[in-house]
């Protein structure tokens, strides 16, 4: 009986020293994001039927995402006369601006290292989608037979929108490793233990 209430008790530690090494799945992928003003908005429908207008600016960002709400935001300078500056406007044309962010090295797959960021201006047909302007300046693009944009300038070599686990709560900076139970952990399993052997006094006591 008393060994019993002694692991209903450690249960809830045991639990909470547990829920520290959870893990959420995410997915690794080209996330597309579209400037509206001074800040990104994800993008409502894929590359292959977005239709930028003359002046846009398009960005993607490649990391491991849980959803769009949880996605990365494009790193950069984001401006359309800074990025296609160099590009003059002509007749029949239009220019989009592109930000292209590879991601960091944590969000990369095994064995491969994410170029740095570039900026690009793409000039095309006043009609062109996104799919087509990030062509005309950023080759070889890698699509997955559901039309997933998988690559960008050949990155990454392989993989398309696979699943990946990745820690809910990052380490904090400058935190200690984890080595094992928190103190606060030691406290409980030793508070419980007392509390054991004091119904054991009073059991024994009582017979």
């Amino acid at each position: 009986m008393i060994r019993r209430a002694v692991l209903l008790l450690l249960a809830p530690l045991l639990l909470c020293a547990g829920a520290g090494q959870a893990q959420a799945a995410g997915y690794r992928y080209w996330a597309f994001w579209e400037r509206e003003g001074d800040h990104w908005v994800y993008a409502t429908q894929g590359p292959s039927t977005s239709r930028p207008s003359d002046g846009g600016v398009q960005g993607f960002r490649f990391a491991v995402s849980e959803d769009s709400a949880d996605a990365a935001r494009p790193r950069g300078e984001a401006d359309f006369d800074t990025i296609c500056a160099k590009t003059p406007a002509r007749d029949g044309k239009k220019r989009v601006a592109l930000l292209l962010d590879f991601g960091t090295a944590a969000d990369a797959p095994p064995g491969e290292t994410p170029p740095p960021t570039r900026t690009a201006c793409a000039q095309t047909s006043p009609d062109a989608t996104t799919a087509e302007a990030l062509a005309s300046v950023a080759k070889p693009l890698r699509y997955d037979t559901n039309a997933l944009l998988c690559a960008i300038a050949g990155y990454p070599e392989k993989g398309c929108g696979e699943q990946v686990t990745k820690n809910q709560s990052p380490p904090r900076k400058h935190a200690k490793p984890d080595t094992g139970p928190s103190l606060g952990l030691w406290a409980g399993m030793a508070a419980v233990a007392a509390l054991a052997a004091a119904t054991t006094w009073q059991v024994r006591r009582r017979g």
